[in-house]
């Protein structure tokens, strides 16, 4: 299992950003040896969030070689065309290291701001996702083009340089339907470290591999990456019970359940939920630094990894 880093698109301290601060933390994460950034998608949110496909933009020289993807973007609130068009400049212009992992969104205040209906976003979702296959180069899955209609008729241009068609991570949180939409249409699947646990990811991907079998589709080809990995290293047990604290209010989540759930804590602890998800079948982890977010990519590499079993 590789590890990945989310970009410090949430601001939870008050620090703010610069492209200097993005371009030195992406450096710091590709000298580290991560092998990829991420961004993910909110309008609104309970703290300043900055726009994940801009921040990925601001970092496509330093970061040099890495996989820049999204974890997730949605096409629902974005539109798929807006989206689709996007995903082709950010691939174009990083030499072909994009990733489009997209979802259908879990906040209804982001529907709302977007002028979507929250009811339609599964029904939506399920059409934008045959409208991004097709605009990026992957075919066009058959389908009825209910909200779309026109997107299927244009070929928007410049194309993504992937050969074969960029490729799309389905974002899941486990269950059946989600799991056979990854199957039927996307190239990976994505799951939260939020939503899921590596006992429910080994079970899906077992799932997985059968049911991608039946769209005859060899299931070496379908990825499986962990997202939303929120991370704060530290032996202080005071600091770990604040941030649990803090991240539980700005979530609506349990600080007891997120504490077996995300890498906030003891690095033996963090070695432990890595070594849980590599044993899973994961293939990629994003971690995602709370605070003193360069300090902790490298307490991640220095005192976490050595700790981990496989």
């Amino acid at each position: 299992m590789e590890l990945g880093a989310h970009l410090p698109i949430v601001d939870l301290t008050g620090r703010g950003w610069s492209p200097d601060g993005l371009a030195a933390y992406a450096g710091t994460a590709h000298r580290l040896g991560y092998r990829a950034l991420a961004a993910n998608d909110h309008l609104g949110f309970g703290a300043p969030w900055l726009d994940g496909l801009v921040a990925l933009s601001s970092v496509l020289g330093p970061s040099v070689d890495l996989t820049l993807a999204t974890t997730v973007a949605l096409p629902v609130v974005r539109g798929p065309a807006q989206l689709a068009k996007a995903a082709a400049a950010l691939d174009l212009l990083s030499g072909g290291r994009f990733v489009l992992g997209v979802g259908p969104g879990s906040s209804s205040l982001d529907h709302a701001l977007a002028g979507v209906g929250y009811a339609e976003r599964w029904a939506r979702f399920d059409e934008s996702l045959r409208v991004l296959r097709g605009q990026l180069g992957a075919g066009w899955p058959g389908g009825d083009d209910r909200f779309y209609e026109a997107v299927a008729g244009t070929e928007l241009t410049p194309r993504p340089t992937h050969p074969g068609g960029l490729p799309v991570w389905v974002g899941s949180w486990g269950s059946p339907r989600g799991l056979a939409r990854v199957a039927r249409l996307g190239d990976g699947w994505l799951a939260s470290a939020l939503a899921t646990s590596p006992d429910q990811v080994a079970a899906g991907l077992h799932w997985l591999h059968t049911e991608v079998t039946r769209h005859e589709r060899p299931h070496h080809e379908l990825s499986c990456a962990v997202a939303t990995m929120w991370t704060l290293v530290t032996e202080d047990q005071g600091e770990r019970a604040d941030w649990l604290g803090r991240l539980g209010a700005l979530l609506d989540r349990s600080p007891d359940e997120l504490a077996g759930r995300v890498m906030v804590g003891p690095a033996q602890h963090c070695a432990d939920l890595l070594d849980a998800y590599a044993t899973a079948g994961v293939d990629l982890l994003f971690v995602w630094p709370l605070a003193d977010e360069e300090a902790q990519l490298e307490r991640v590499i220095r005192d976490v990894l050595p700790l981990v079993a496989s």
